[in-house]
């Protein structure tokens, strides 16, 4: 609720069963969204509204126990034509390959691979955070405002390092996106490979 004043953070990461590092990291980010307000000697806030990242509330991978903070590991980050089995998507023959681990309250739940188009911006992983759709905003000046999911099963890649807990070729869930931003044509395309033992999708009107 618009106001409500959090659980002190020690308690909020004891109940989590995570690290304070980890929260404020969490608390952070959700500020930065204009989704929490951080009131030195106070406490931390809820804010209705917030930036055009909150619309990515609705879809969202949760631990099957409930929520999760989330956080990711930047596993390389290249630019390079854009290979034939992707989805047309923005205007450019290249795009940025970003492929990463994504975590739950310190749970590994996913590994994926998000292409940038080309003429979207020059990513330089050194900045790159947690949030793909910040960093987006704050270093390339645009922000995402929708996006379309389709969920299904597919094989783990074989990429996907031995820290995944599903080995290639298995079959686990999976997610495809198209991201626009104020642009006729989709800038973004990811996909997602989650473990269905540890994670679900969820989808939340609210």
């Amino acid at each position: 609720m618009d106001g409500e004043r959090l659980p002190p953070e020690r308690d909020m990461a004891d109940e989590l069963g995570i690290s304070i590092g980890t929260l404020r990291k969490a608390l952070a980010d959700l500020t930065e969204k204009g989704l929490l307000e951080r009131i030195q000697g106070s406490g931390n806030y809820i804010r209705q509204g917030g930036t055009h990242e909150s619309v990515y509330a609705m879809f969202r991978l949760e631990l099957l126990s409930g929520g999760g903070l989330p956080r990711a590991n930047i596993l390389d980050a290249e630019r390079m034509q854009k290979p034939a089995d992707l989805p047309p998507f923005g205007t450019s023959d290249e795009g940025t390959r970003i492929r990463r681990l994504r975590y739950l309250n310190d749970v590994m739940i996913a590994v994926e691979e998000i292409w940038l188009d080309g003429d979207s911006g020059t990513v330089k992983r050194e900045l790159l955070s947690d949030s793909l759709y910040r960093y987006y905003q704050k270093q390339l000046g645009f922000w995402i405002v929708r996006a379309e999911d389709r969920v299904t099963i597919k094989e783990v890649p074989d990429w996907a390092p031995d820290l995944f807990s599903k080995v290639p070729g298995t079959l686990t869930g999976y997610i495809e996106r198209l991201s626009w931003a104020d642009r006729p044509n989709p800038v973004e395309y990811s996909r997602t490979w989650f473990d269905t033992d540890k994670a679900h999708y969820v989808q939340r009107l609210k």
